[in-house]
């Protein structure tokens, strides 16, 4: 059996994978490929993790946004890193094989291959961001994929991790624009409404957020489309 279980964070992240409207928080079967869309946060990307291979699927995948550590990365690059950490110092690698038929199945895309960071709390500043950069020599920082590697290990399964950049190193996103949101990243209109009533200065910044997002999610698409659900986990 050869279908992948597909661990996604954000509403936005599933959308861009395939086009069909997605159930929040359960494990659903599309065209072979198990996506559990499980919110933000290691501990509902670990669960959804253990869910999938406890359904039986073949290997294990994290798709979506994240953020840059190096400045050197551009809102909208994808990155299939070949190393993930953690904090605490576990490292954990990406399937070759895999990541090696998903570089040919995306074609003339480039796939960076930054190491990623996951981290427990966002990193919504400049300086969080330099720190860790420096700290843990990392390019990349979200907050799932060595949840789902840590799975991936144990179970034995392949484990991939797939992620476009959206806020760059350079961007600070205000702590009263990120808790007006869902677990699931979407927008809670009265927590916005009541952000921007607060802190009129945030409104500016609105613009370019928004455009980062969705050049992020823009790239997952071109890659979704160019190699599939399954992320080309089978040829």
């Amino acid at each position: 059996m050869n279908t992948v279980g597909v661990v996604i964070a954000l509403a936005a992240e599933a959308r861009a994978l395939m086009p069909r409207k997605l159930q929040l928080g359960v494990i659903e079967e599309v065209g072979g490929v198990r996506v559990h869309v499980c919110g933000m946060g290691m501990q509902a990307a670990a669960a959804a993790a253990l869910g999938l291979a406890e359904s039986g699927v073949a290997a294990l995948a994290i798709y979506g946004v994240a953020g840059a550590l190096d400045p050197g990365l551009a809102s909208g690059a994808l990155v299939c890193p070949r190393v993930v950490l953690d904090e605490h110092g576990a490292h954990y690698l990406s399937d070759a094989g895999w990541r090696l038929r998903l570089t040919t199945r995306l074609g003339g895309q480039t796939l960076l291959d930054h190491p990623l960071l996951t981290v427990s709390e966002p990193l919504l500043t400049l300086q969080s961001k330099t720190e860790a950069w420096r700290k843990f020599k990392a390019g990349v920082v979200d907050m799932e994929s060595a949840a789902v590697a840590e799975v991936a290990n144990a179970q034995g399964l392949p484990f991939l991790a797939l992620r476009a950049i959206a806020d760059n190193a350079q961007d600070s996103i205000p702590p009263s624009l990120a808790d007006a949101v869902d677990p699931w990243g979407r927008a809670r209109p009265a927590a916005v409404a009541t952000a921007l009533l607060r802190h009129p200065q945030l409104i500016p910044q609105l613009p370019h957020l928004a455009g980062s997002m969705n050049r992020a999610c823009a790239t997952l698409r071109r890659a979704a489309q160019a190699a599939g659900p399954g992320l080309a986990y089978a040829d």
